[in-house]
């Protein structure tokens, strides 16, 4: 017997071409019955003739996106990075990255699927879609073996599976793995070139878990690096560091299909090189230009300053006269006129200083100029000024025989000539009288004075610009005895 061909689905607008007509029916005049026999003849050509055209309309599956004029997208890439988060006795978490290509129209979600180890029969963990990127498959039977996917879907449709990479055991884990990296090691751990590094890295797990150890994403050289484990620690030992031994460690604590990491960033540095070259530019006055390249070899590690020196050519002594300089290009001034330099530039890193330097293949000749000197021309100032007394003579008295001495000061310029009088009248050259005159103190000395030597005694000072007087009075008193008073 054939067998039934499929129902064909009339469009929307096949079945409102049809029923229109049915409507509009009974308002067209009636016509006369055909006869029975040809009837159904009729009909069977024209519903022969809907079938065919409803068959081209579903069976053209591309008008609708030809209408549309939009290409079909296509699907996401698979997703990344399937790990397993956890595990106990009846459920198991797992964790994925998104996809790298997801489409222009975005993810709708994700789904998962596992299996038993051995089998294809693919189970979905979710019944929808799930935009997190991770997912908990509850109710799984302790002591299974699992193999899991994650599907992403798009638009486009699904994504080729993203599976782990091996099967899960379904049980309870004692201790899941932890990596207990001390604070010291989790920044880089800078080692000179030639010293032991010995660490200790404690870890949690149990059972006791599967240690590994990686450089750089590939496997360690058993002959550079010694790696002791026990139940708690593993010791990271190398006997003597080379720059070789610098890298990224990965370490790996593994409880069946639990795992953690954990990095380690080892840098062995050593002293820098020279710098790669020096020359001088120029040389004026008292100044020389240099300039120099950065070295080589930094020695790992960056470069933290240069060390320029120079040194004269008729001692050889070197002189340090930039530390811990930074530039490629230096001035370097005070030097002495007539004498030849020579330079050199070592390099500086966190390690020291570099044991070679770079040297000035050319000498900087510091030549002798003549040097003219002017000297500034200055107003001559006017000192000139008439006597004046500064400080002035005070009255007095004194005893008979006894010496009296008269003081006072004056100033002026040019120096004024000083003379002394009694009662107006110029003492003179009198051998009585000791007259000293000395940067501007004035002085008059009576010897065993009388009672004729009172009187008013004047200091006259006089120069090219005026004159000055001062006056006292000198009172000379007589001894009384008492026999005289008595008589």
């Amino acid at each position: 017997m054939p067998a039934k061909p499929a129902p064909i689905k009339k469009s929307p607008a096949k079945k409102a071409a049809e029923a229109e007509p049915a409507a509009k029916a009974p308002a067209e005049p009636a016509a006369p019955p055909p006869p029975a026999a040809e009837a159904p003849a009729e009909a069977a050509p024209a519903e022969a003739a809907a079938a065919p055209a409803a068959a081209e309309e579903e069976a053209s599956p591309a008008a609708a996106p030809a209408e549309e004029g939009t290409p079909a997208e296509a699907p996401t890439s698979a997703p990344l990075d399937v790990t397993v988060e956890d595990v106990n006795d009846n459920s198991l978490t797992v964790a994925w990255t998104t996809p790298e290509n997801i489409g222009d129209s975005g993810l709708d979600g994700y789904t998962v699927e596992y299996c038993k180890d051995g089998t294809s029969d693919w189970v979905a963990a979710n019944e929808q879609l799930t935009s997190s990127n991770h997912l908990i498959i509850k109710n799984l039977t302790t002591g299974d073996l699992l193999c899991v996917r994650v599907v992403a879907v798009n638009p486009g449709g699904r994504s080729e599976p993203a599976a782990l990479g091996a099967a899960v055991p379904i049980h309870e884990v004692a201790d899941r793995p932890k990596v207990r990296l001390p604070r010291a090691l989790r920044t880089r751990y800078v080692k000179q070139i030639g010293g032991g590094i010995n660490l200790t890295i404690p870890f949690l797990g149990k059972p006791k878990p599967v240690v590994s150890w990686t450089k750089d994403g590939q496997p360690l050289d058993t002959k550079r690096v010694n790696i002791r484990t026990t139940d708690k620690n593993t010791i990271f030992f190398i006997r003597s560091a080379a720059r070789e031994d610098s890298g990224v460690y990965e370490m790996s604590v593994k409880v069946d299909s639990l795992e953690d990491k954990a990095k380690l960033t080892i840098q062995v540095v050593e002293l820098p090189g020279p710098p790669a070259g020096i020359k001088l530019v120029d040389s004026w006055g008292f100044n020389a230009a240099l300039e120099w390249t950065a070295p080589k070899d930094n020695g790992n590690t960056e470069i933290t300053g240069y060390t320029v020196q120079k040194a004269d050519m008729k001692t050889g002594d070197w002189f340090t006269v930039l530390d811990h300089y930074h530039r490629l290009s230096a001035t370097v001034s005070d030097l002495v006129m007539g004498n030849s330099y020579s330079f050199r530039v070592f390099s500086d890193n966190k390690v020291g200083r570099s044991e070679s330097c770079a040297i000035t293949k050319d000498l900087a000749n510091i030549t002798k100029t003549a040097i003219v000197y002017n000297p500034p021309e200055y107003k001559e100032r006017d000192y000139t000024e008439a006597p004046k007394f500064t400080t002035l003579l005070n009255d007095r008295a004194t005893t008979v025989g006894y010496n009296a001495k008269l003081l006072c000061s004056v100033r002026g310029y040019p120096k004024p000539k000083v003379e002394w009088l009694r009662n107006k009248i110029v003492i003179g050259d009198d051998a009585k009288y000791r007259q000293i005159s000395k940067q501007g103190v004035c002085s008059l000395e009576i010897r065993k004075p009388s009672n004729f030597d009172s009187g008013i005694y004047t200091c006259r000072a006089k120069n090219a610009q005026g004159e000055a007087t001062v006056s006292c009075r000198l009172d000379i008193k007589k001894v009384t005895l008492p026999e005289e008073k008595e008589q």
